[in-house]
């Protein structure tokens, strides 16, 4: 088992890794709209939190030697459904081509008050 961190991501804020990585597979903690710097994106839009999230997918993947198209599966968590098109849109950009399979939960206000939050589990 070997546990991925990087700068590139926001620190973890608890008893917990950025990611793990296990036989050949990378199990990604939830990632908030937080800049690596600490910078909580509170009153960004669904769109800015979004793509924040996705660049501290991508910055923790490539710390694990892996790349968003070895994507197997995200979960996204979102407090208000009504901006999902604006979220999907954003995601679609990043992911491009690549489609791993995908999980929407519609949530509470999630921690800082921000709107949105991503797992993801990955090959390497």
């Amino acid at each position: 088992m070997n546990f991925i961190e990087t700068s590139a991501a926001p620190a973890p804020g608890g008893h917990y890794s950025q990611a793990v990585e296990h036989n050949g597979l990378i199990f990604i903690s939830g990632i908030l709209p937080v800049t690596p710097a600490g910078e909580k994106l509170t009153d960004a839009t669904f769109s800015e939190q979004t793509e924040q999230v996705l660049k501290n997918l991508d910055a923790i993947l490539t710390a694990g030697g892996s790349e968003l198209s070895n994507v197997l599966k995200v979960t996204v968590f979102i407090t208000d459904m009504s901006a999902w098109g604006s979220v999907n849109q954003v995601y679609a950009q990043f992911f491009g081509d690549h489609k791993p399979a995908r999980s929407v939960v519609p949530v509470l206000p999630l921690h800082y008050g921000l709107k949105i939050e991503l797992e993801a589990v990955a090959t390497r």
